[in-house]
């Protein structure tokens, strides 16, 4: 089953990619991602139906601009401190603690973090991630899982969990 729903995932977002039905997109797109499918497939995840739930995919669909924003935030950000003539960074790894409990939640949170310039996933160690930040304003565990991660915990746990 999880080969089936990875297939149908991967098609779909090759459908967004594309952005186009031409048959030599989709011919294209079924062989790139059944080959997907062949190779990392049976690594996708332990229950693959929940992915075709539909709250689920409505939380996702909401995640999405959320993400952004976060995004386009730090961007603002990140071009602010490159610019600005006494260069403000106070860079630093920080321990973050999450309350998300299976792997691909996990991924998803570290994956966010690492996507949102001024912030770097360095590790994940069981409900721990380290996060490389540039400007560390809070070396506790605590302040910083709020600060970075709690923003998109709220809607990854409705997805993944």
């Amino acid at each position: 089953m999880r080969y089936v729903v990875y297939f149908i995932i991967a098609f779909c977002f090759w459908l967004i990619l594309t952005l186009s039905l031409n048959l030599d997109h989709l011919i294209a797109g079924i062989v790139v991602v059944l080959i997907g499918t062949i190779v990392f497939g049976g690594y996708f995840t332990n229950k693959p139906v929940k992915f075709l739930q539909i709250h689920r995919i409505i939380w996702f669909i909401i995640y999405i601009p959320i993400f952004l924003w976060y995004m386009v935030k730090a961007n603002i950000d990140v071009a602010y401190r490159a610019l600005h003539p006494e260069r403000p960074i106070k860079p630093g790894i920080v321990k973050i603690k999450t309350i998300l409990k299976t792997d691909i939640a996990k991924v998803f949170l570290a994956n966010s973090i690492t996507l949102t310039p001024g912030t770097m996933t360095c590790d994940v160690d069981g409900d721990y991630l380290y996060i490389h930040w540039i400007w560390v304003q809070s070396p506790e565990v605590e302040q910083a899982s709020k600060i970075i991660a709690t923003h998109f915990e709220r809607f990854l746990r409705r997805i993944f969990e």
